[in-house]
């Protein structure tokens, strides 16, 4: 199993357990380092407090507020089911009803004050919870589960009850999962799988199925927290959890919303400082999506693009479908870490070879052609007439004898595969059990991944379920796109995780001298002219054109003498936002005389357009380079963003950006160039030089720091375009926008 690192056990405010996020040294303080400050320049955190949940899934004593033995009624089902689970977690139970003198042969309290001990866990089976809390509260109660709906899921009445919910739970200092959540976290889980395990954390129960039933598949599940609505407990605080627990491989999740967008990405680096992967489903892809799964649990979806984005950055594999969740995140439970990347897909027919490898070489695996000594190997047991060189071929027959192993072995043996990937598309007893057995085998004495991809429609057959199921050292699919997801994924993991550094260990804490100057250029509420928008960006390093604001014909053929020709000119105001499109630009000036009818020309059209000036700029004009695009936006759930991506005047149009979530280091930056469809055009095409990519990483770098310093003051900035010119000239900032907040 992957490793775990624990952190340092402490107490929160509330005075439960937590285990303390970072790794620095040192006495700790509230959950965290004494001499590291807890919030970044923006005033965002930069650590998570994880709370102590083991008396949540472990509790020595449960009361069942509202419970019922009186069949037929929903609260008998929902108290039979606690009463089982409480048996087998070792805890007690006792029943609350204000009228009946037991339940299920259990003496009954007829209120919370009444329990004959302190309280771990209270589930409330209640209509109205609100009255309940502060009973609890007096009880010394630590966990409460409310299943109630008609919160915020239903609208902004719901939602305002659910806020009056959260406020009490707040000042009561119960942890709380719900409201509209189910009974998942009480499910029977298996005690007699071992290995690594999936923790699940679902939003909707249904949702969270086909990942339980991996039970009975022989793959262990170790818990499944089901977060309703979240109006305390989130998806965040069961991550960082269960990523500190020993025996979890992976985690599984299901998120329809976000509940905290800066808590999430804390709890997903902090499984990634452990090397635990976590694979989402993430609902919100489309406008339908995200409008139903609001409607669901009350929460802000995100903007799409972002929540990926955001993701990736941290290392969180997002899938799809429901089977893709169960079979991802099964392999990465259980598999060891790859001993390469190379994958070599190995069949009994050529077809079904060819189509696999060309599936898998379109989902980015690497398909390494065998070497000439490998392959002569090979031939021992293949007929010569057959393709070894990756897809392998072996024709059928080998398959039958002893050359079945070998052949297998030979393949696992080479140091450029890491996978070895057999699709078996039916059963042909006697030969697929003997094929099944030696991959079963072989698997045993490797620390190669060994994947199966079963593809008979019946899933009846022994080899199939006795043999496939019964090891815990072969991966098994049903499908071929679910195996070459997983394995991607397993691949992407593991690089990703190695020399993982979080950026909250580097995030700047303090404001750089350059705020100082772009504060006083602030104007809450306004737009900044061109002119002062550029200013900004010079305060924080960034190059922008030789330029001169005037205001006079006169006064702009003396700026453009000082600049030098060739000049661009351009209306410079506030309001302004597409000065193209207004024809507000003249480029290309090359005379005394064109710079004068130019400025008249662009102050009429102004007075024309009603569009208010304080000046015209005279620019240097800069031809050679690729246009780029770099910005900050307002995300509702992360805060600021950074994008780039190409720009010019069909920034619009192309959509070709890459976004990431501050902060992050000069790796992410680079990434985000390497994730832009056009990304060859800054390699140089058709002649041209190749741009200048370390100029544009350092402007990514420094627009990041300034959305950090700036925080909430900046709504938006668009730098385009952002000039990339040939390697080692730098990059300039032709345009820029700005919006304060």
């Amino acid at each position: 199993m992957l490793g775990s690192t624990h952190g340092t056990l402490t107490t929160d405010s509330r005075g439960a357990r937590v285990i303390a996020c970072g790794e620095q040294p040192g006495p700790a303080v509230h959950g965290r380092p004494a001499e590291v400050d807890d919030l970044d320049v923006s005033g965002r955190p930069l650590y998570c407090d994880v709370p102590d949940l083991d008396r949540f899934f472990h509790p020595e004593s449960v009361a069942v507020i509202g419970a019922s033995d009186t069949e037929g009624r929903p609260n008998t089902g929902v108290t039979r089911q606690l009463l089982a689970w409480s048996e087998r977690v070792g805890a007690r139970l006792h029943p609350v009803h204000p009228t009946r003198p037991a339940v299920f042969g259990i003496p009954c309290s007829p209120s919370v004050s009444d329990l004959p001990e302190q309280i771990d866990l209270a589930v409330l089976l209640v209509a109205d919870p609100l009255p309940v809390i502060e009973e609890l509260a007096e009880a010394k109660v630590k966990f409460a589960v409310v299943f109630a709906s008609g919160f915020a899921e239903t609208g902004e009445e719901g939602a305002a009850a659910q806020a009056r919910l959260a406020a009490a739970v707040t000042r009561s200092g119960i942890r709380l999962l719900g409201p509209n959540t189910n009974l998942n976290a009480f499910e029977h889980f298996r005690d007699d799988l071992d290995g690594p395990a999936i923790a699940l954390i679902t939003q909707s129960g249904h949702q969270g199925r086909p990942v339980f039933a991996l039970q009975e598949l022989g793959i262990r599940l170790s818990h499944w927290a089901p977060t309703g609505n979240e109006a305390d407990l989130e998806t965040a605080d069961f991550l960082s959890y269960f990523a500190e627990r020993p025996e979890v491989g992976a985690i599984a999740c299901y998120v329809e919303g976000l509940k905290d967008g800066r808590s999430f990405l804390l709890a997903a680096d902090r499984a990634a400082r452990r090397g635990v992967p976590v694979v989402a489903v993430k609902v919100g892809r489309t406008e339908t999506g995200a409008r139903t799964a609001a409607s669901h649990t009350g929460k802000l979806t995100g903007a799409d693009t972002v929540v990926d984005a955001a993701m990736r950055q941290y290392g969180v594999i997002r899938v799809d479908g429901l089977d893709e969740l169960q079979d991802t995140a099964a392999l990465l439970a259980r598999a060891r870490p790859p001993r390469a990347d190379g994958v070599v897909v190995y069949s009994i027919s050529g077809g079904t070879g060819a189509h696999v490898a060309d599936l898998a070489t379109e989902a980015g695996l690497r398909l390494p052609e065998l070497s000439d000594a490998k392959q002569a190997e090979l031939h021992q047991w293949i007929p010569e007439y057959l393709n070894v060189a990756n897809p392998v071929d072996n024709g059928g027959h080998p398959v039958g004898d002893a050359r079945g192993r070998k052949i297998i072995d030979a393949l696992l043996d080479d140091p450029e595969v890491g996978v070895l990937i057999c699709p078996i598309t039916g059963p042909f007893p006697p030969l697929s059990d003997k094929l099944v057995q030696d991959l079963v085998d072989a698997a045993e004495r490797t620390d190669k991944l060994v994947c199966v991809v079963w593809g008979s429609p019946v899933g009846t057959e022994p080899a199939y379920r006795e043999v496939l199921l019964g090891s815990s050292r072969v991966a098994t699919f049903r499908t071929v796109a679910n195996c070459l997801t997983a394995v991607r994924a397993h691949l992407d993991h593991h690089r990703f995780v190695t020399g993982y550094r979080s950026p909250f260990d580097s995030a700047p804490r303090t404001p750089s001298p350059s705020f100082r100057k772009a504060r006083e250029l602030m104007r809450p509420g306004q737009q900044l002219s061109e002119h002062a928008a550029k200013q900004l960006l010079r305060a924080y390093g960034i190059r922008v054109p030789r330029e001169q604001l005037v205001t006079s014909a006169a006064a702009a053929v003396r700026a453009a003498g000082l600049v030098g020709y060739p000049v661009v000119m351009k209306a410079s105001g506030a309001r302004i936002a597409h000065k193209t499109e207004l024809g507000l630009v003249k480029i290309g000036l090359t005379s005394a005389s064109q710079v004068r009818d130019a400025y008249r020309e662009l102050t009429d059209i102004a007075r024309y357009e009603d569009v208010s000036l304080d000046g015209v700029l005279v620019c240097q004009m800069v031809e050679r380079g690729v246009e780029m695009v770099v910005g900050v936006t307002h995300d509702q759930l992360f805060g600021p963003t950074v994008t780039v991506g190409l720009g010019g005047v069909l920034v619009e149009v192309l959509r070709d950006v890459a976004v990431r979530v501050p902060p992050f280091g000069e790796r992410q930056a680079r990434d985000m160039c390497d994730e832009l469809r056009g990304r060859a055009l800054l390699d140089g095409v058709r002649g041209r030089p190749p741009a200048d990519l370390d100029a544009l990483v350092e402007v990514v770098l420094r627009v990041q720091r300034m959305a950090l310093e700036l925080g909430d003051q900046l709504a938006e900035l668009d730098i385009n375009p952002l000039m990339v010119l040939p390697r080692g000239q730098g990059a300039v900032a032709l345009d820029a926008l700005v919006v304060c907040s």
